[in-house]
């Protein structure tokens, strides 16, 4: 299982490794979880957002069909 996450999007484990490392060197290790939930808030928002236009346009084209 661990596996199919690091080549998501064709990452290798090398590569994550590399991310990782560099994001704890420019960031510090005490910044990482801040930027994970505001990370985490972000996209949730998104996925909040997306749901409702998809609502919105599935209300509008059951409107126009009748």
């Amino acid at each position: 299982m661990f596996n199919h996450l690091l080549l998501i999007g064709g990452l290798g484990t090398g590569e994550v490794i590399l991310i990782f490392t560099v994001v704890i060197i420019l960031f510090g290790a005490k910044k990482i979880p801040e930027i994970a939930r505001g990370l985490g808030k972000g996209i949730k928002e998104f996925k909040a957002a997306s749901k409702e236009i998809k609502q919105e346009i599935s209300k509008s084209t059951n409107e126009e069909s009748l």
